[in-house]
């Protein structure tokens, strides 16, 4: 009595596996993008809640001033370097969040200007984060104003 032996054969495997390669080549960069633009979420997240701290320091003091004196830190692990100055240089009242070496950033991209605090007092601002979302050479930039103006000056996705 011989019984019916049932199972794939080394072919339809093989066919498997490649239609599997194939959808994969497909998924994978997709995949990646968004995951590169999920992390500019963190950037324009926290630049609008630096118009916001800027904003609320303005109400009470007539002028906009360094992260500090309007009290707005990055919260947790920072991907972004966020300046008042245009520098990505340290973390000081005017700089603030990620290191970032050997990067440069493009505040010129979409017509942005430079961030910086206007002349004391100061009645403008326009603050900017800088960041590398894929690990390449290119660099991410952002910037907001005190019109609450959004821009992203270089898109790294």
């Amino acid at each position: 009595m011989f019984k019916s032996k049932k199972g794939f054969t080394l072919i339809e495997l093989m066919i498997v596996v490649a239609i599997i390669g194939i959808l994969a080549a497909i998924a994978i960069p997709n995949f990646l993008k968004f995951q590169a633009k999920s992390k500019q979420s963190e950037a324009k997240t926290n630049l609008k809640g630096i118009y916001t701290a800027e904003t609320g320091y303005f109400g009470e003091n007539n002028a906009y001033s360094g992260f500090d004196d309007a009290n707005w830190t990055p919260v947790g692990q920072a991907r972004y370097h966020y300046t008042l100055t245009g520098a990505i240089t340290g973390n000081t009242s005017l700089e603030k969040g990620a290191q970032l070496t050997g990067l440069t950033a493009n505040w010129t991209g979409n017509g942005g200007a430079t961030p910086a605090l206007g002349a004391s007092p100061s009645q403008t601002f326009t603050a900017g984060a800088v960041g590398n979302v894929d690990n390449d050479t290119a660099t991410d930039c952002w910037e907001i104003n005190d019109a609450n103006v959004l821009l992203n000056t270089q898109n790294d996705v």
